[in-house]
């Protein structure tokens, strides 16, 4: 999935960034893992579903509303930080494979596929590479996913001396399929993390 191939997605992207980054404050980066079919696959913004890019960024789009579970955490939140406009203002969030790729109409993870993952890593290397221009700060680096996404991230960076430390945090995904009763601990633990 390329959402920036999409001329409608494309031009919700030329909406969005320049309303939360036309500044020049340094930000922190944030990765995910790579843009799911219900949300940075249609959108263009990582963990943004079309609901949530109304609701809360206030940008109206005509897109299918059908909600995505990381992009549901993720804006809860950035509620909970200050909203978007603050939180905007601090981090910057990416992902490892700015692609997104499906298998037999489901998600498919860049580290599910073997053969997959060593064929991004030189362009999810180089789309690493020409975001650091983005005045970010690269004392930290953040990662979402504790597992795989985490180990391939530090691979990496050790590699390539990207960030001086990258911080785990449990995925989205993650925390409201198997641990939403818990949701306002891992809300707690995201915010701590971050601040």
């Amino acid at each position: 999935m390329n959402p920036y191939q999409d001329k409608k997605s494309f031009e919700i992207t030329r909406i969005f960034y320049p309303n939360y980054y036309s500044d020049t404050f340094a930000r922190k980066m944030i990765f995910g893992i790579n843009p799911g079919r219900f949300g940075g696959g249609i959108t263009g913004i990582p963990f943004t579903d079309p609901v949530n890019l109304e609701k809360y960024c206030g940008i109206k789009n005509d897109f299918q509303k059908k909600p995505e579970l990381s992009s549901t955490f993720i804006y809860q939140m950035i509620e909970a930080f200050g909203g978007p406009e603050k939180f905007y203002s601090s981090f910057y969030i990416s992902a490892l494979s700015p692609l997104g790729f499906v298998k037999e109409d489901k998600n498919l993870n860049y580290y599910d596929i073997p053969k997959l993952q060593s064929a991004v890593e030189p362009f999810m290397i180089s789309c690493i590479e020409k975001q650091l221009v983005f005045n970010i700060n690269r004392d930290q680096a953040f990662c979402l996913g504790e597992g795989v996404n985490y180990k391939y991230l530090v691979k990496l960076n050790q590699q390539h001396h990207f960030f001086s430390e990258i911080i785990p945090l449990p995925h989205p995904r993650f925390i409201l399929q198997y641990k939403r009763k818990q949701l306002n601990e891992y809300i707690g633990r995201y915010l701590s993390s971050l601040q």
